[in-house]
């Protein structure tokens, strides 16, 4: 390999590298209805943590839209023009019993960039299935994202993921009873895998 060529290749592992170093919890928000574990680097949550026991109601979320609940988070500047989503990982549907906690859903803590058809499809149809299984048992959640260094919008900082995942446990034992990893892409696929498996693919520790 020619030495201008070794360079190169040498930066470019060494700012992937530090990309994934630098996906750390810088705060930690305590939410009424969710647990945010936010990096200011990549500008989004790494992930969140919930409860979730009978979810769903029927609060009326017209008018309800994400907001800056932390200056130094992502805006609405960041999203315009980039025809990305802004993705709960708490579901908003989980907590419309209440409509105080539904609307705690839409901030910044709790939102990163979704391709549509992940948001509004298969994603959608996983967190009706873990509201479901709500209703006869309470269920702990722990969704998230996995970051490289690819900017959502040029000229911004909000990073967008390439992976987002769920993990749902059962509360009295621990058990895992889902655990699955989503391409944020249109592909439409989902895979289910060990959480062995899905926390050798997070470049940060989960701690719940």
């Amino acid at each position: 390999m020619k030495p201008h060529k070794f360079l190169i290749y040498f930066l470019i592992l060494m700012f992937s590298f530090c990309a994934a170093v630098a996906q750390k919890v810088d705060k930690i928000i305590k939410m009424s209805a969710y647990k945010s574990y936010y990096s200011y680097e990549v500008k989004n949550p790494l992930y969140v943590t919930y409860t979730l026991s009978k979810g769903g109601g029927d609060c009326d979320r017209k008018g309800f839209s994400f907001r800056k609940c932390d200056e130094d988070t992502a805006g609405d500047a960041d999203y315009a023009g980039t025809g990305y989503d802004k993705g709960h990982l708490a579901n908003a549907e989980d907590f419309a019993y209440d409509c105080t906690l539904d609307k705690e859903t839409f901030c910044y803590y709790n939102c990163v960039p979704q391709t549509v058809k992940l948001n509004r499809g298969i994603w959608k149809q996983w967190e009706t299935e873990v509201r479901k299984l709500s209703q006869s048992k309470p269920v702990f959640v722990i969704a998230g994202a996995i970051y490289s260094d690819k900017l959502l919008k040029p000229g911004h900082k909000v990073i967008k993921p390439d992976y987002c995942y769920k993990i749902v446990v059962d509360p009295p034992t621990h058990a895992i009873i889902y655990c699955l990893l989503f391409p944020n892409d249109d592909s439409g696929e989902v895979q289910q895998l060990s959480l062995t498996e899905l926390k050798g693919k997070l470049p940060y520790p989960l701690v719940p």
